[in-house]
């Protein structure tokens, strides 16, 4: 991919996000991610991989603290990455998008790649989407801080033992919907495995809990979680931003 902009690209709509200023563009003709290798972080990474859309990563920092700055809270006032500029959204004018579930379904309609087309099958994606969104990473998440992180110092271990039983829960309705299924939805890879399968993953890497959650009973997680990091599109957006 060569910087070259196209015939008749205009640089205006894209300077016109004050997150510019703080991350200018070296490719303003491309999607710009906002971002850190995170289990949310990569979500959107991986989509942009697996699509093969042309795209600038930004690092956003938090040891810096790059999601407090006023230029990132001008694109998302959440101060939680990822976040992402179209420069060539619907009806050809910038799209600025936080939140990664809505990210993922953003791209999916915009390739046609990983959302079903098909009305039912489409919405039964973003279920799992939202069972992602609103269970599995909040849940994940809590493990990881009472595990791993300064709540594990607590003398009260019930906040642990509490999110333990309902991560056990979260994995268990997830390994029933994978039997006799290669993935969520069945033959067919989407968005729903490129939300669950980062937090996962992050689960029994990065927080070291496998053993505390029992990973060894969820057979059919354990083997999706194994092809999903053999993609390619996986084993690279996994890795962006690249950390300094």
């Amino acid at each position: 991919m060569t910087g070259l902009l196209p015939q008749g690209f205009d640089l205006t709509p894209l300077t016109a996000f004050p997150i510019t200023k703080k991350w200018p563009p070296r490719f303003p003709e491309r999607l710009q991610l906002y971002s850190l290798p995170t289990p949310n972080g990569v979500k959107a990474s991986i989509m942009l991989e697996e699509t093969g859309l042309a795209y600038e990563p930004h690092l956003v920092s938090f040891q810096t603290n790059d999601q407090m700055s006023p230029e990132f809270r001008s694109l998302n006032p959440n101060n939680k990455i990822p976040a992402l500029i179209d420069p060539n959204g619907p009806g050809g004018e910038p799209l600025a998008l936080f939140e990664s579930g809505a990210i993922l379904i953003y791209l999916g309609e915009k390739t046609g790649q990983f959302l079903p087309e098909d009305p039912a099958a489409r919405y039964h994606t973003i279920q799992w989407l939202m069972f992602q969104m609103g269970g599995i990473g909040p849940m994940f998440g809590q493990v990881g801080f009472f595990h791993k992180f300064a709540g594990k110092d607590y003398e009260d271990k019930r906040p642990l033992e509490r999110y333990v039983a309902e991560t056990r829960r979260l994995l268990a309705v997830l390994n029933e919907r994978l039997v006799g299924r290669d993935w969520v939805m069945g033959p067919d890879y989407t968005i729903a495995d490129i939300s669950i399968f980062p937090w996962v993953n992050n689960l029994v890497g990065f927080y070291e809990a496998g053993e505390l959650v029992g990973m060894d009973d969820f057979p059919e997680v354990n083997r999706v979680r194994k092809a999903f990091l053999l993609r390619p599109g996986v084993a690279r957006g996994m890795l962006i931003p690249a950390r300094s």
